[in-house]
């Protein structure tokens, strides 16, 4: 496979000033055969006539546009770039604020085989935490003050100082193969327009058996990160995350939450840990609406003695954040409900940080605490298993349809 054989799939909005950038780096440091597959978002930035540009005079350049007058979102834009312009067999999921160094396709590309998925390394300055799955340096937080030079510079020392080196580990810029990504239905719409899609998405990979996660350390690209909606300067300062963001944040959290039974987990390498989905009850003496709120993603079933038009009022301000129908999930202990696989019972006046903690973590402590039906006492909690059954592979497909 050769740059060819390679598309990039990059949604914008309000990214003209990075995604030219990013743009003339891929050109410049990949080639002019790799595919560009773009997407305006609605931008009233002058993204869309920079796309109209590029397509003048660049032959493997392609975008589509969402003119409906709102924001669709990377995550629906991801899916339908593949669908209508991706034609190669491998893609790549990139960023419009990335800068592409040399050599970094090829040396992802020399790691793909069957059922693998090959992550570049990124090089970001220093606005977030450091980990082990990326590099820092002071490279400028805007393309007018990007320190090209230095960053060419710093790049060869890596390739040096890391020859050979590869982890285990997955995040963007990630190199797929296209028919695995149609395997599993590509991104939920659950988590759109943004946020937890891309935990989301790796976790169905490995359950589909795409478990060969490989980060090449010969493979860089400069970072601004966060620039289409987190940061983005047309929403709020390159230091501060926009509203718009955090409440989306919050939102796919939530989701993440009733889809999985848990948080997102890696290691220090960034690979996923998935544990295992169960199907939980929760029931819940002295429940109150905050409670309810608070608690109502982490079970798939909720029993709580609050009035009928409690409950109502929640789901009413509550559906239009998810997919998931609410009323299918929460009753008042008026009704009858059937015994799940897992029961958790417990007094919501008694519930402290510790409490939370022990349900953020329940599939996890179910992991190591059950092997067969039972029950138990943990902390304020009286958990009856009825019996042991796993969903995750229930979750690999989306289907859109």
């Amino acid at each position: 496979m050769t740059e060819n054989d390679v598309s990039f799939i990059m949604p914008a909005r309000n990214n003209k000033k990075y995604f030219e950038w990013s743009y003339n780096s891929i050109r410049k440091n990949v080639g002019n055969e790799v595919k560009i597959c773009a997407a305006d978002d609605n931008s009233n930035d002058g993204t869309l006539e920079l796309f109209k540009l590029f397509a003048k005079t660049d032959k493997n350049f392609s975008f589509i546009v969402n003119d409906s007058g709102e924001r669709k979102g990377h995550i629906i834009l991801y899916d339908q770039i593949l669908d209508e312009l991706v034609k190669t067999p491998i893609a790549i999921i990139s960023h419009a604020d990335m800068y592409w160094t040399k050599d970094s396709v090829v040396n992802m590309l020399k790691y793909m085989k069957s059922n693998t998925i090959v992550s570049a390394t990124r090089i970001e300055p220093f606005l977030h935490p450091a980990g082990k799955e990326k590099v820092q340096f002071d490279m400028g937080l805007e393309p007018d003050e990007f320190k090209e030079i230095e960053i060419i510079e710093f790049v060869e020392h890596l390739k040096i100082d890391n020859k050979d080196k590869t982890t285990t580990g997955i995040f963007a810029p990630w190199m797929f193969w296209v028919n695995d990504f149609i395997a599993i239905g590509g991104h939920d719409p659950l988590f759109a327009p943004q946020s937890r899609e891309d935990d989301d998405i790796w976790n169905r990979f490995i359950l589909n058996g795409v478990d060969n996660f490989i980060q090449s350390w010969q493979s860089y690209v400069g970072h601004l990160t966060c620039r289409g909606s987190r940061r983005n300067p047309t929403l709020t300062k390159v230091t501060q995350d926009s509203p718009e963001w955090l409440a989306q944040n919050r939102k796919s959290e939530r989701n993440y939450q009733r889809k999985w039974g848990t948080m997102p987990h890696h290691t220090d390498e960034h690979f996923p840990i998935i544990p295992h989905k169960y199907k939980i009850m929760f029931v819940i003496q002295n429940c109150n609406p905050q409670l309810l709120e608070l608690l109502e993603p982490w079970a798939d079933q909720l029993v709580v003695d609050l009035p009928t038009e409690d409950i109502e009022s929640y789901i009413h301000k509550e559906q239009p954040n998810t997919l998931f129908d609410l009323s299918q999930r929460i009753h008042n202990n008026t009704q009858t409900i059937r015994f799940g696989d897992v029961r958790v019972e417990f007094d919501g006046s008694k519930l402290t940080e510790s409490g939370y903690a022990v349900i953020r973590q329940l599939s996890e402590i179910l992991d190591d605490q059950v092997i067969e039906s039972a029950t138990f006492e943990y902390d304020i909690f009286t958990i009856r298993v009825n019996r042991i059954k796993y969903y995750e592979d229930e979750l690999i497909i989306c289907d859109k349809i």
